[in-house]
């Protein structure tokens, strides 16, 4: 049945493009949502980043974050936290096309934007089940993972996909 339902899915998203920005919300908005999807006992799992140049690793990490929960929420870092967090030179993308690049994708439900440095806010605002972060990091390094662990969820923690990286493609990129 879930098969089917998933299908269903799929297809409302491959023929109703305008669904795409519907899946972009401010925290107010996904308040609403969220309080939705809790009345009907759904589980929300959470992820962030800045997604700026997507690639298989993303792809990965993000279908690994789905499969925690009924709903993927993803926190996207603003353009002024990117360059805050990564120079001047960064985000390539703007914060807009990166959502919508993400809310395109079929394994994920909601995205927001974030400003602050680090997702603690949003965090602590839509209380997550599942918290979900790649390899790179150990539990002691995620943000909001005590917070997530202390509201009743659990932090799970996704292998990396190994050559694949957003400042790699970047720099390749300047060398040709």
């Amino acid at each position: 049945m879930w098969q089917f339902l998933i299908l269903i899915k799929e297809k409302i998203l491959l023929r109703r493009p305008d669904i795409i920005s519907q899946k972009i919300f401010t925290l107010p908005q996904l308040q609403r949502r969220i309080s939705q999807w809790r009345f009907l006992t759904k589980t929300i799992a959470f992820t962030n980043g800045v997604f700026d140049i997507l690639h298989p690793g993303h792809i990965f990490s993000l279908s690994q974050a789905a499969k925690e929960a009924d709903y993927l929420i993803v926190g996207v870092n603003s353009d002024d936290s990117v360059k805050r967090l990564k120079g001047d030179n960064r985000p390539i993308n703007n914060q807009e096309s990166r959502s919508i690049i993400l809310a395109s994708l079929l394994m994920v439900d909601a995205v927001a934007i974030f400003d602050e440095d680090t997702p603690l806010e949003l965090i602590n605002a839509i209380k997550p089940d599942v918290l979900v972060k790649g390899g790179d990091y150990t539990i002691e390094q995620i943000v909001g993972a005590k917070e997530v662990i202390a509201n009743g969820g659990r932090v799970a923690i996704n292998p990396i996909v190994e050559g694949y990286s957003t400042s790699s493609m970047i720099e390749k990129l300047r060398t040709i």
